[in-house]
Protein backbone atom coordinates (compact mmCIF):
# COMPACT_ATOMS: atom_id res chain seq x y z
CA UNK A 1 0.00 0.00 0.00
CA UNK A 2 1.50 3.26 -1.02
CA UNK A 3 -1.20 5.73 -1.06
CA UNK A 4 0.26 7.44 -4.08
CA UNK A 5 -3.05 7.32 -6.46
CA UNK A 6 -3.94 10.07 -4.12
CA UNK A 7 -3.49 13.97 -3.56
CA UNK A 8 -0.67 14.71 -1.36
CA UNK A 9 1.00 17.34 -0.95
CA UNK A 10 5.01 17.83 0.21
CA UNK A 11 5.79 20.75 2.42
CA UNK A 12 9.46 20.38 2.18
CA UNK A 13 11.40 21.25 5.58
CA UNK A 14 10.51 24.88 7.65
CA UNK A 15 11.21 26.04 11.07
CA UNK A 16 8.21 26.60 13.24
CA UNK A 17 7.99 27.17 17.11
CA UNK A 18 7.12 24.08 19.31
CA UNK A 19 3.26 23.93 20.11
CA UNK A 20 3.17 25.38 16.34
CA UNK A 21 4.69 22.10 14.89
CA UNK A 22 1.85 20.35 17.18
CA UNK A 23 -0.66 22.47 16.17
CA UNK A 24 0.19 22.47 11.82
CA UNK A 25 -0.11 18.83 12.14
CA UNK A 26 -4.05 18.82 14.17
CA UNK A 27 -4.67 21.29 11.18
CA UNK A 28 -3.45 18.98 8.48
CA UNK A 29 -5.36 16.22 9.94
CA UNK A 30 -8.83 18.68 9.60
CA UNK A 31 -7.65 19.27 6.02
CA UNK A 32 -7.25 15.47 5.09
CA UNK A 33 -10.58 14.78 6.86
CA UNK A 34 -12.57 17.62 5.69
CA UNK A 35 -10.60 18.27 1.53
CA UNK A 36 -9.08 14.59 1.89
CA UNK A 37 -5.70 16.26 0.82
CA UNK A 38 -3.41 14.40 2.34
CA UNK A 39 0.39 16.07 3.96
CA UNK A 40 3.23 14.92 4.53
CA UNK A 41 5.94 17.43 6.06
CA UNK A 42 9.22 18.09 7.00
CA UNK A 43 10.48 20.21 9.60
CA UNK A 44 12.54 21.60 12.69
CA UNK A 45 12.28 22.55 15.76
CA UNK A 46 13.22 26.77 16.76
CA UNK A 47 14.05 27.33 19.40
CA UNK A 48 14.81 23.51 20.18
CA UNK A 49 12.00 21.99 22.26
CA UNK A 50 11.39 18.90 24.32
CA UNK A 51 8.37 17.67 23.57
CA UNK A 52 6.53 15.38 26.47
CA UNK A 53 4.21 12.46 26.03
CA UNK A 54 0.27 13.00 26.56
CA UNK A 55 0.27 11.47 30.07
CA UNK A 56 3.77 12.42 30.58
CA UNK A 57 4.35 13.99 34.41
CA UNK A 58 5.39 17.23 34.37
CA UNK A 59 8.02 16.42 36.75
CA UNK A 60 9.76 14.44 34.49
CA UNK A 61 11.25 18.30 33.24
CA UNK A 62 13.96 19.86 34.52
CA UNK A 63 12.27 22.95 33.94
CA UNK A 64 14.91 25.89 35.26
CA UNK A 65 17.59 23.79 32.68
CA UNK A 66 15.49 24.35 30.28
CA UNK A 67 14.38 28.03 30.66
CA UNK A 68 18.39 28.77 31.33
CA UNK A 69 19.16 26.86 27.47
CA UNK A 70 16.62 28.26 25.97
CA UNK A 71 14.71 25.14 25.52
CA UNK A 72 10.60 25.56 24.91
CA UNK A 73 8.55 22.35 26.45
CA UNK A 74 5.05 21.54 24.49
CA UNK A 75 3.21 18.81 24.83
CA UNK A 76 2.03 16.10 22.42
CA UNK A 77 -0.94 14.80 21.48
CA UNK A 78 1.02 10.87 21.23
CA UNK A 79 2.11 9.17 24.03
CA UNK A 80 5.33 7.91 25.38
CA UNK A 81 8.21 9.49 26.72
CA UNK A 82 9.61 13.48 25.96
CA UNK A 83 12.28 14.22 23.21
CA UNK A 84 14.32 16.75 22.77
CA UNK A 85 13.82 17.92 19.62
CA UNK A 86 17.33 19.69 18.77
CA UNK A 87 17.70 22.49 16.28
CA UNK A 88 20.88 21.27 14.47
CA UNK A 89 20.76 17.21 15.42
CA UNK A 90 16.64 16.39 15.17
CA UNK A 91 14.89 15.72 11.89
CA UNK A 92 11.24 15.37 12.01
CA UNK A 93 8.39 15.05 10.02
CA UNK A 94 4.49 14.26 9.98
CA UNK A 95 2.46 12.20 7.34
CA UNK A 96 -1.81 13.02 7.63
CA UNK A 97 -4.34 10.99 5.45
CA UNK A 98 -8.04 10.44 6.07
CA UNK A 99 -8.33 7.03 8.15
CA UNK A 100 -10.47 4.79 6.20
CA UNK A 101 -7.34 4.95 4.02
CA UNK A 102 -5.10 3.09 5.92
CA UNK A 103 -5.18 -0.10 7.81
CA UNK A 104 -6.95 -0.34 10.81
CA UNK A 105 -4.65 -2.66 12.77
CA UNK A 106 -2.10 0.00 14.47
CA UNK A 107 1.15 -2.04 13.52
CA UNK A 108 0.01 -2.54 10.01
CA UNK A 109 -0.07 1.67 10.08
CA UNK A 110 2.77 2.00 11.39
CA UNK A 111 5.22 0.09 8.92
CA UNK A 112 2.81 1.49 6.44
CA UNK A 113 3.39 4.89 7.22
CA UNK A 114 7.40 4.29 8.00
CA UNK A 115 8.19 2.59 4.92
CA UNK A 116 9.38 5.95 3.84
CA UNK A 117 11.33 6.72 6.47
CA UNK A 118 13.06 3.04 6.26
CA UNK A 119 13.77 3.95 2.54
CA UNK A 120 15.66 7.93 3.61
CA UNK A 121 17.99 6.01 5.91
CA UNK A 122 18.86 3.47 3.15
CA UNK A 123 19.39 6.36 1.04
CA UNK A 124 21.83 7.55 3.39
CA UNK A 125 23.56 4.24 2.79
CA UNK A 126 22.30 3.31 6.55
CA UNK A 127 21.06 -0.52 7.47
CA UNK A 128 17.88 0.25 9.38
CA UNK A 129 14.85 -1.69 10.71
CA UNK A 130 12.47 -2.50 13.28
CA UNK A 131 13.96 -3.45 16.59
CA UNK A 132 13.50 -6.72 16.06
CA UNK A 133 12.62 -7.61 19.91
CA UNK A 134 11.96 -5.48 22.90
CA UNK A 135 14.78 -3.84 24.66
CA UNK A 136 14.37 -3.05 28.56
CA UNK A 137 13.93 1.00 29.07
CA UNK A 138 16.97 3.03 30.94
CA UNK A 139 14.98 6.08 31.94
CA UNK A 140 11.08 6.03 31.40
CA UNK A 141 10.91 9.54 31.23
CA UNK A 142 12.75 10.21 27.92
CA UNK A 143 11.65 8.39 24.67
CA UNK A 144 15.12 7.13 22.92
CA UNK A 145 15.45 5.43 26.40
CA UNK A 146 11.82 3.67 26.87
CA UNK A 147 11.91 -0.09 26.49
CA UNK A 148 12.01 -0.19 22.51
CA UNK A 149 9.27 -1.74 20.36
CA UNK A 150 8.98 -3.57 17.54
CA UNK A 151 5.92 -1.28 16.09
CA UNK A 152 7.59 2.17 15.66
CA UNK A 153 10.98 2.17 16.82
CA UNK A 154 13.65 2.29 14.22
CA UNK A 155 17.27 1.21 15.23
CA UNK A 156 20.94 0.97 13.09
CA UNK A 157 23.62 -0.72 14.55
CA UNK A 158 22.03 -1.68 17.33
CA UNK A 159 20.99 1.40 18.87
CA UNK A 160 17.60 3.79 17.83
CA UNK A 161 17.92 6.30 15.59
CA UNK A 162 13.71 7.32 14.85
CA UNK A 163 11.36 7.18 16.81
CA UNK A 164 7.69 7.28 15.62
CA UNK A 165 4.06 7.73 17.19
CA UNK A 166 0.51 7.88 15.65
CA UNK A 167 -2.97 9.21 16.74
CA UNK A 168 -6.29 9.35 15.03
CA UNK A 169 -8.33 12.57 15.20
CA UNK A 170 -10.92 13.83 12.84
CA UNK A 171 -11.24 10.81 11.04
CA UNK A 172 -7.42 11.11 9.85
CA UNK A 173 -4.39 9.34 10.82
CA UNK A 174 -1.34 11.26 11.95
CA UNK A 175 1.65 9.92 11.99
CA UNK A 176 4.75 11.95 13.26
CA UNK A 177 8.69 10.68 13.79
CA UNK A 178 12.30 12.02 14.93
CA UNK A 179 15.40 11.18 13.25
CA UNK A 180 18.39 11.52 15.11
CA UNK A 181 21.06 13.82 12.36
CA UNK A 182 23.77 14.10 15.12
CA UNK A 183 23.19 13.61 19.42
CA UNK A 184 23.41 16.50 21.48
CA UNK A 185 23.74 14.16 24.53
CA UNK A 186 24.16 17.20 27.33
CA UNK A 187 21.37 19.08 26.06
CA UNK A 188 18.53 15.91 25.68
CA UNK A 189 19.41 14.78 29.54
CA UNK A 190 19.80 18.27 30.79
CA UNK A 191 16.48 18.74 30.00
CA UNK A 192 15.03 15.54 32.06
CA UNK A 193 14.96 15.70 35.69
CA UNK A 194 17.15 12.84 37.38
CA UNK A 195 18.03 11.46 34.03
CA UNK A 196 20.84 9.12 33.79
CA UNK A 197 24.47 8.91 32.40
CA UNK A 198 25.48 10.01 28.78
CA UNK A 199 27.32 6.61 28.82
CA UNK A 200 24.51 5.01 28.95
CA UNK A 201 22.23 7.75 26.49
CA UNK A 202 24.93 7.11 23.57
CA UNK A 203 25.05 3.08 24.46
CA UNK A 204 21.23 3.20 23.17
CA UNK A 205 21.22 6.07 20.94
CA UNK A 206 22.60 6.81 17.58
CA UNK A 207 22.56 9.48 14.64
CA UNK A 208 22.92 9.72 10.84
CA UNK A 209 25.96 11.72 11.43
CA UNK A 210 27.83 9.12 13.29
CA UNK A 211 26.88 6.57 11.28
CA UNK A 212 27.55 8.27 7.41
CA UNK A 213 29.37 11.02 8.21
CA UNK A 214 26.87 12.88 5.69
CA UNK A 215 25.60 16.53 5.84
CA UNK A 216 22.38 17.28 7.50
CA UNK A 217 20.95 19.22 4.13
CA UNK A 218 21.28 15.54 2.46
CA UNK A 219 19.68 14.20 5.15
CA UNK A 220 17.21 16.83 4.71
CA UNK A 221 17.01 16.07 1.12
CA UNK A 222 16.69 12.09 1.67
CA UNK A 223 13.83 12.32 3.74
CA UNK A 224 12.15 14.57 1.41
CA UNK A 225 12.90 12.41 -1.63
CA UNK A 226 11.92 9.38 0.04
CA UNK A 227 8.53 10.92 0.96
CA UNK A 228 7.78 12.85 -2.35
CA UNK A 229 8.51 9.41 -3.97
CA UNK A 230 6.27 6.90 -1.60
CA UNK A 231 3.34 9.46 -1.89
CA UNK A 232 3.69 10.62 -5.73
CA UNK A 233 3.33 14.14 -3.84
CA UNK A 234 3.35 17.46 -5.36
CA UNK A 235 5.42 20.01 -3.86
CA UNK A 236 2.96 22.38 -1.64
CA UNK A 237 2.18 24.61 1.20
CA UNK A 238 -0.01 25.23 3.79
CA UNK A 239 -2.72 27.55 3.28
CA UNK A 240 -3.77 30.96 4.86
CA UNK A 241 -6.14 30.13 6.84
CA UNK A 242 -4.36 27.03 7.81
CA UNK A 243 -1.37 29.14 9.38
CA UNK A 244 -4.05 31.21 10.46
CA UNK A 245 -5.67 28.47 12.54
CA UNK A 246 -2.43 27.23 13.17
CA UNK A 247 -1.26 30.52 15.26
CA UNK A 248 -4.87 30.39 16.85
CA UNK A 249 -4.88 26.66 18.26
CA UNK A 250 -1.03 26.71 19.65
CA UNK A 251 -1.94 29.83 21.59
CA UNK A 252 -5.15 28.31 22.98
CA UNK A 253 -3.83 24.75 23.80
CA UNK A 254 -0.31 23.81 22.83
CA UNK A 255 1.88 27.22 24.12
CA UNK A 256 -0.41 27.55 26.91
CA UNK A 257 0.81 26.15 31.05
CA UNK A 258 -2.57 24.10 30.85
CA UNK A 259 -1.64 22.17 28.46
CA UNK A 260 2.07 21.25 29.05
CA UNK A 261 2.69 21.73 33.02
CA UNK A 262 -0.38 21.10 34.76
CA UNK A 263 -1.91 17.98 32.50
CA UNK A 264 -1.06 15.02 34.02
CA UNK A 265 -3.51 12.56 32.26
Amino acid sequence: MTLADREWRLITEETWHGPTNMALDEVAARTAAADGLRTARIYRWGPSTLSLGYNQSPESVDWAYCEDEGITVTRRPTGGGGIYHDYTGDISYTVVAPADELPGDLMDAYHVLCRPILDALSRMGIDADYVSESMPEIHRPACYLRELHPAHDIVADGKKISGNAQYRQRDAVIQHGSLSYSLATDRHLGAFSDPPAPDEFEGRVTSIRDLTGISRDDAVAAVENALADWADADPGEWRDDELADARDLAAETYATDAWTREKTT
